[in-house]
């Protein structure tokens, strides 16, 4: 361990165990090294945690020996603060390769990994992730001619899913901001407040933490459109005032040492319509229908079909998922990008495993929002958050 770690999150045993699944699972897939540029990846694997990612940068896993963390030289000492592993298995390329149309950085990888006897190896790289371009792809074809590559897209996610006894302690504490945020959302919500400020103050409470313990940076910001912005799914805010008469969903998230608890609240200022009661009363229905379903040895459609039929009842579609894993994430997404609550989804549930249960539908003047974070626990499920449920009115 280098002698300028800062804080772990997690002492090396937990990587080591870590390293253990994934390098199984490499094996079944006959890969003999990974290239990690998940930055979420990279973190569970290593211990990496810096605002690194816009520039290229990875860890690599090989069969038979530690991790080796491979960035921008500057970003190195953030390497040595926070990886678990040694001074001489932390590798910076020159600046120069930084955002130069003439020289790419998986120039200087491919040399490291000639320089490791690793050349000539089935090599897995995460194809389809937010953080590996089609270019660094045909630099490494082109600079390891002897190399086999392959896809190892969702590889280390699919061993991320079942969390630790200290992960989901990280879960909590994250489960405790997001109701700390909503709180604090009913407490100041009201009309004609601007909506940046309402989201200043969300920020603040997100990031100041409960109970002694920090809040991180969210990997999405929060989601807080109201009336017709609120028909759509993934729109954030603006300077608009609160108005009497319109619905605002908030959907945002507690984090705590990057593990998150996403969950949606719908405030409306003023008496809803009959059509937001019905509605919310359809949700709640379903939700609680599904949610039965939420416990180990099911499947994650067992979930959603429940809750489409439910829903379905009282006249309602909902077209997409309504609910994805989540945890330890970067920018730009808090899920884990594996399984889904969806129809066709046979992977089984198991203790352990945490999920955002996202039961939204969008009307033609405005959107409810109210999800979960959960953990499936031995028996079934247990709600981590202690947020009211329901559709939030001020009137």
């Amino acid at each position: 361990m280098p002698s300028s770690r800062t804080s772990p999150s997690f002492p090396d045993n937990e990587y080591y165990d870590r390293i253990e699944k994934t390098r199984a699972a490499m094996e079944a897939a006959g890969f003999d090294l990974l290239i990690l540029s998940d930055p979420s990846n990279m973190a569970w694997i290593s211990g990496y945690d810096g605002w690194s990612f816009y520039v290229h940068q990875a860890v690599l896993l090989p069969m038979d020996q530690d991790p080796v963390w491979w960035g921008r030289a500057i970003d190195a000492t953030g390497a040595m603060r926070t990886v678990f592993m040694e001074e001489d298995d932390i590798h910076g390329y020159d600046d120069s390769y930084v955002m130069n149309p003439d020289k790419h950085p998986m120039v200087d990888l491919a040399r490291l990994i000639d320089a490791y006897g690793w050349g000539d190896l089935h090599i897995g790289v995460e194809m389809d992730n937010y953080y590996f371009s089609a270019k660094a792809y045909s630099e490494l074809l082109r600079c390891c001619p002897k190399a086999q590559f392959g896809d190892a897209t969702g590889i280390v996610n699919w061993q991320r899913a079942v969390k630790s006894e200290t992960e989901i302690v990280y879960m909590r504490r994250a489960a405790d901001i997001v109701t700390a945020m909503h709180d604090r959302i009913v407490e100041l919500a009201e009309p004609g407040m601007p909506k940046n400020h309402l989201v200043a103050e969300i920020y603040h409470t997100g990031i100041t933490g409960v109970g002694g313990h920090f809040g991180d940076y969210p990997a999405i910001v929060p989601m807080a459109p109201s009336g017709l912005d609120a028909t759509a799914a993934h729109l954030t805010w603006d300077d608009t005032p609160l108005r009497t008469g319109e619905s605002t969903f908030f959907e945002i998230a507690g984090c705590h040492r990057r593990y998150h608890c996403p969950q949606s609240r719908t405030l409306f200022l003023g008496r809803p319509p009959q059509k937001y009661l019905d509605a919310q009363a359809a949700i709640e229905e379903a939700t609680a229908a599904a949610l039965e379903q939420a416990r180990p040895g099911n499947r994650c459609e067992d979930v959603a079909n429940v809750f489409n039929v439910t829903l379905g009842k009282h006249g309602f579609i909902k077209d997409s998922r309504c609910g994805y894993p989540i945890g330890l994430s970067y920018p730009p997404d808090w899920g884990e990008r594996t399984m889904s609550f969806r129809a066709g989804d046979r992977t089984i549930l198991e203790p352990g495993m945490t999920f955002h249960f996202m039961p939204a539908i969008w009307l033609d003047d405005g959107g409810l929002e109210t999800t979960e974070p959960i953990l499936i626990n031995g028996t079934g499920h247990e709600n981590l958050s202690g947020t009211p449920s329901g559709l939030v009115v001020k009137d």
